[in-house]
Order: structure tokens, then sequence, then C-alpha cells
């Protein structure tokens, strides 16, 4: 029990600055998406940048509908050949002599 306190009062301190770091870290990340917003869209170059960064948040939106999705397209498809495979394999053990 003792070993454990010890363990534990040393893990504080660095839990501390784990989460100080988080707080600071997702202060600066707050303002990003407003960069978009910043920039001029009266100059046609200005205007070029506002539409990448519109591209980049719908990408952004859209990973991880795809990823899951094509997983789940995945999962779906190999559940089918194998109940195909089965369905294969009982009507030859039915047929076999």
């Amino acid at each position: 029990m003792r070993s454990l306190n010890a363990a534990f009062r040393q893990f504080v301190p660095l839990l501390l600055i784990a989460a100080v770091m988080a707080v600071v870290a997702g202060a600066e990340a707050l303002g990003c998406p407003n960069c978009k917003d910043a920039v001029n869209t009266s100059d046609p170059e200005g205007l070029n940048v506002a539409r990448g960064y519109f591209y980049s948040i719908l990408l952004m939106l859209a990973m991880p509908f795809t990823l899951v999705g094509s997983f789940g397209a995945y999962v779906w498809r190999e559940m089918r050949r194998q109940k195909a495979a089965a369905a294969d394999g009982e009507t030859q053990e039915h047929s076999a002599p």
C-alpha cells in the first residue's frame, strides 16, 4: 500500500502538467477555424484561399464517415461471403453419397 501511495504522488505532478498543456494547446486550436473568415475574399487570391479552407473542412468532416462506412461495407461483404460458403458447404454435404 505504501508503494502505491508513492507511485501516485509521483504521477500527480505529471498529470497536472499534461492537463495544463492540454488546456493551453486547446486555446490555440480554437482560433484555427476562424482563419477562413480572416481572409479577404474581395481579391482573387484570397477567394482561392477561402475556397481551399472550405474544401479542407469538408474533407475533414467527411473522412470519419468514409472510414466507418468502408469498414462497415467490408465487414458486411465478408459476412455475406462466409454465409454463402457455409450454405455451399451444407448443400455439398447433403448431396454427397
